[in-house]
C-alpha cells in the first residue's frame, strides 16, 4: 500500500489516450453510428454532427479551384453527402470529401475524415 495512503483512498489511474492511427476518427465513427440501426440513419448522423460542427461559411479548394463552403445536403438517392459550394456566384453540389484544403483544414473537418473512413470502412 503507498505510503501515508488509507485503504480504499486510491483513485483510478486516468484514461489512456487513444495513440493508434487514426483513434480519435475511430471515435467519430462510433459515436456518429452507436445509434442508428441502418447505413440511412448512419449517414444522417454524420449529416447532422458536419451541420454542428462545421463553421460555414469556410474556403475550400474543389479540383484545384477555390469555393467557399455554405453548408451540407444529402445528395440525391444514393450519392451521399453533398458540399453546398458558392463559387463566381453560382452555387454548386459536389461530394463532400471531394474538398480540399488551400492550407489548415477548417475546426470540424475531422467529421468529414470520420465520413470518408467510414464510407470505405477504412476504420
Amino acid at each position: 500500500m503507498a505510503r501515508g495512503r488509507k485503504p480504499g483512498s486510491l483513485r483510478p489511474a486516468p484514461p489512456v489516450p487513444d495513440r493508434r492511427p487514426g483513434g480519435r476518427i475511430r471515435k467519430l465513427i462510433e459515436e456518429a453510428t452507436v445509434d442508428a440501426y441502418d447505413e440511412a440513419e448512419q449517414e444522417a448522423s454524420f449529416l447532422t454532427a458536419m451541420e454542428e460542427n462545421l463553421p460555414f461559411p469556410f474556403g475550400a479548394l474543389v479540383v484545384g479551384e477555390e469555393v467557399e463552403v455554405t453548408g451540407v445536403d444529402p445528395g440525391p438517392g444514393n450519392r451521399g453527402i453533398e458540399a453546398v459550394c458558392e463559387r463566381k456566384g453560382r452555387a454548386y453540389h459536389i461530394s463532400i470529401i471531394s474538398l480540399e484544403w488551400p492550407g489548415r483544414p477548417p475546426s470540424g473537418t475531422e467529421w468529414i475524415e470520420a465520413y470518408r473512413r467510414w464510407l470505405i470502412g477504412d476504420w
